[in-house]
């Protein structure tokens, strides 16, 4: 589905939102070489539409296509649960056209070797954008540092061990000094590992009554706190990765008065979810972090609004079915997000009658800042990642409509708001609805 090259596109007639202007009206985007060649931001059509292959928007979105942070694929050494291809089908689907993949692969991305090679496999895909995030120690194990430096060179865009927190202080310190040295960005999960070991659920009335084991949101503050008082010592840049709860955002709020270079994401299920979603035992919202209270999430989409989260990620993370088709504490965490994380976010937009461009900030020009990309604008010279939405069109999530390999999705057989008609990268269409 690429566009004839010899022309130059036109998407007409659009309602453009540009999150790094601030603008949010009607507009024109011309496309050509692959780059956004000018921007229109008026009613007013372009001149010379002869010259391009118009695309007549009818009014709808044109935004900066998606950039989402966290995604976990199987490859390589579980292609059973997901591929680079069918994560960016999926991705392209969704109207994400960049996706930062994690380390936790078999073998893991721990050396250059591994990041050159998730570069080049997505070079022969030709989808969306894949870049790859290195472990901050070898194997993700938490005690011997990683490659960072060649790694970065390589062209990883930042440093994590996933799931697994670096419980040794002096590790975690070593990591973010030596990254901190050449501004890399680490990735750090703040959960305390003694009170979360075993925990499938938010302590609290409703894990007791299911007789679920619980963990205290105190966990996740008091991992915070190192890992925030450790930022200060070093100076290095950390992404403070899936925060989901109250005082966990007002003990950010606190560190990012002081100036350090700190971000925050939070996944969109954290947004969108809270405990009682687990009530029927269903092991697609078995996630981590647990989901947390309404109070927590309401407090996170307010941080959200304020701007002391600055990323929202989907936490796209595929689990087979003989992995979820168990009891709730035995089956294997996580959700697929890719294709569902823009329809959530509008969604949201619609409840919380929170301005879309506020939500799109932090799947657009946000992580294209903390990252170095160039995309997530609507800009002369940017890449022409770009996707054309439907705001107000419905649809219900089907298992046959899920691109991704792994099916695990808590959006199934709900309805959504906002359909992607088409999703462009590069400038070349890599889907439509058409």
């Amino acid at each position: 589905m690429t566009p004839n090259t010899h022309h130059a596109i036109a998407l007409v007639n659009a309602r453009l939102i540009d999150p790094e202007s601030g603008y949010d009206g009607p507009g024109s985007v011309i496309i050509a070489e692959g780059v956004i060649a000018d921007v229109i931001f008026s009613d007013v059509p372009p001149s010379g539409s002869a010259d391009y292959k118009v695309i007549d928007c009818d009014g709808n979105l044109v935004c900066p296509g998606l950039i989402d942070l966290r995604v976990k694929t199987g490859e390589p050494g579980h292609e059973q649960k997901e591929t680079l291809k069918s994560a960016s089908l999926a991705a392209a689907a969704g109207g994400v056209t960049s996706i930062v993949v994690q380390p936790d692969t078999h073998p893991v991305i721990d050396e250059p070797a591994m990041v050159d090679f998730i570069l080049r496999r997505a070079r022969d895909i030709e989808l969306v954008h894949v870049y790859p995030a290195g472990a901050a120690t070898k194997g993700c194990d938490g005690k011997t540092m990683a490659e960072i430096g060649l790694m970065n060179e390589a062209g990883a865009l930042y440093f994590t061990d996933v799931d697994q927190p670096i419980i040794n202080t002096k590790v975690f310190g070593r990591v973010l000094s030596y990254a901190g040295g050449f501004g890399a960005l680490v990735a750090h999960r703040p959960k305390e590992p003694w009170l979360s070991d075993g925990a499938v659920a938010t302590s609290g009335e409703m894990a007791s009554r299911m007789g679920l084991s619980g963990v205290s949101a105190l966990a996740e503050r008091i991992a915070l706190e190192r890992d925030l008082a450790m930022v200060e010592l070093t100076g290095a840049r950390l992404l403070v990765d899936q925060i989901s709860t109250a005082a966990s955002v007002e003990t950010l709020k606190r560190t990012k008065a002081k100036g350090l270079e700190v971000y925050a994401s939070v996944s969109i299920n954290h947004l969108v979810f809270n405990e009682f979603d687990i009530g029927d035992y269903r092991t697609f919202y078995r996630l981590d972090p647990p989901l947390r209270a309404e109070s927590d999430r309401v407090a996170l989409v307010d941080a959200v609004e304020d701007g002391v989260i600055d990323v929202i990620v989907s936490n796209h993370c595929p689990a087979p079915a003989e992995d979820k088709r168990l009891p709730f504490s035995q089956a294997t965490p996580g959700a697929i997000g890719l294709q569902t994380l823009l329809a959530a976010l509008i969604g949201l937009h619609f409840d919380r009658e929170i301005p879309l461009i506020d939500l799109l900030r932090a799947v657009t020009i946000n992580p294209a800042n903390i990252l170095g990309l160039d995309a997530g604008r609507l800009k002369k010279g940017a890449p022409a990642d770009i996707i054309l939405v439907d705001v107000d069109a419905p649809f219900a999530l089907r298992e046959k409509d899920i691109l991704s390999k792994s099916k695990n999705s808590p959006f199934e057989n709900r309805t959504l708001q906002g359909k992607v008609l088409k999703t462009l990268v590069d400038g070349r269409i890599v889907y439509t609805t058409e």
